[in-house]
């Protein structure tokens, strides 16, 4: 992903294009998978983790990513794909969280069922995790 269009992402959305703004959301754009923290910290070693932190928050904040927990107690951020707001219906989707190498596939095709909440209830965020063996560990046993 190219500078112009991470800055015009960034604009878009409300938010000055920082150098270290620009250095975490063109990480997430590249990347195809939910990455972590101590992943973007990997990624991203000229930026200390309380900046990333900082940007993930505003990020987060202007609706630009949504967060998932993994399933062993680690935050993930992703990219929100809809043009006005983060987490659109029918942008949820699943994932799988492999417990022997630790990664997260993301299956866009696999959609959150609807649910139907009693009146009264306000639902923020969704969150649909499998876990088990991906197709790379499962042909190494």
């Amino acid at each position: 992903m190219d500078n112009d269009t991470v800055v015009s992402i960034l604009e878009k959305n409300g938010i000055k294009p920082t150098s270290n703004r620009i250095l975490v959301l063109k990480a997430l754009l590249d990347s195809r998978k939910p990455l972590s923290l101590k992943d973007l910290e990997a990624d991203l070693v000229t930026m200390e983790k309380s900046s990333v932190f900082r940007v993930l928050a505003l990020l987060a904040e202007q609706h630009v990513l949504h967060t998932i927990e993994d399933g062993s107690g680690v935050t993930r951020y992703e990219i929100c794909n809809a043009n006005e707001d983060c987490c659109l219906e029918e942008e949820i989707h699943a994932h799988f969280y492999c417990e022997v190498c630790h990664e997260v596939f993301c299956f866009d095709s696999i959609h959150l069922p609807k649910v139907d909440f009693p009146d009264g209830f306000s639902v923020l965020s969704m969150n649909y995790m499998f876990k088990g063996v991906c197709p790379k560990c499962n042909s190494k046993q």
